[in-house]
């Protein structure tokens, strides 16, 4: 018998992957969350049918939410992680010996519960001692969070709707401004412009963003598994910008083994085309 995950990315398009099985699947208080073993992505993780990380290509995804940011800002040492409730960010930051906290906030313990048991390859970094855990709304936190406490700020969130959906609106991001010092910087999953639904989210993002910070970019990478497999990143920032910035000799000489971001991508990334140009012109 065949067995299949589908998503479904606009209403005309699928996508599908076949399963062998499927290891676990629970409804939290704020979600359903399903774990699948497959033979060409490995181990799957879907939130209410969304597929959030593969085995296969999570590195990508996780590679370039972090590195990008790292190499711009070799001071970097206290960092928010808001989200990112798989690990996947955590472990690539807890890379770095130089960071000495960080601190992730996840709405949904029960994600992070099945992602330690059934997906440690992305997990294996949450009990690093320089890693604090708050199971609470992203959002609120930062609302409450002090002002200029972090050099870095990743959000590592679902796409804007349920659980996710605060964590796209002015009032967060006014507040990532807050709690960012004068050096700081804040990384976002920027959704993509190749399917309209998608593009908007985009848009609504990018302004709000370019409302609080004096540097905004959008940054590319290819992940097969998320929606047409052009996906992008926010950078913004209060004094770098990541094109001029970047410390290429520095992060070389750490000799971080990466299997996606390098120095030479981390200049090219930035070089969006038109396409996303054009709808980057369309955000006010």
């Amino acid at each position: 018998m065949d067995l299949w995950y589908t998503e479904r990315h606009t209403d005309d398009v699928k996508f599908s992957i076949r399963v062998d099985r499927q290891l676990a699947s629970y409804t939290s208080e704020f979600q359903r969350i399903d774990i699948f073993e497959s033979k060409e992505f490995g181990r799957i993780l879907t939130l209410d049918g969304y597929l959030m990380v593969t085995q296969k290509d999570e590195y990508i995804y996780h590679e370039m939410i972090t590195h990008v940011p790292m190499a711009t800002n070799p001071d970097i040492k206290n960092v928010l992680v808001v989200g990112g409730g798989d690990g996947g960010t955590v472990r690539e930051l807890c890379r770095y010996k130089s960071i000495e906290n960080i601190d992730m906030v996840e709405i949904d313990e029960m994600v992070v519960k099945l992602c330690k048991e059934y997906i440690p390859s992305i997990s294996c970094a949450l009990d690093d001692e320089r890693v604090h855990i708050y199971y609470e709304d992203g959002m609120r936190f930062v609302r409450t969070t002090e002002d200029s406490k972090y050099d870095l700020i990743i959000v590592d969130s679902t796409d804007p709707f349920g659980v996710g959906e605060g964590l796209f609106t002015k009032e967060f991001y006014g507040n990532c401004y807050r709690s960012l010092n004068d050096n700081g910087i804040l990384v976002n999953q920027h959704e993509s412009t190749f399917y309209d639904s998608y593009a908007n989210s985009m848009k609504r993002a990018h302004s709000r963003i370019k409302e609080f910070f004096s540097t905004a970019l959008v940054y590319q990478a290819h992940i097969p598994t998320y929606p047409s497999g052009h996906w992008l990143f926010g950078f913004a920032s209060k004094k770098y910008d990541p094109r001029t910035d970047l410390h290429a000799d520095w992060w070389n000489s750490l000799g971080l083994k990466t299997r996606y971001y390098n120095t030479v991508l981390h200049t090219g990334c930035f070089a969006i085309p038109n396409n996303v140009r054009d709808v980057l012109r369309e955000t006010k």
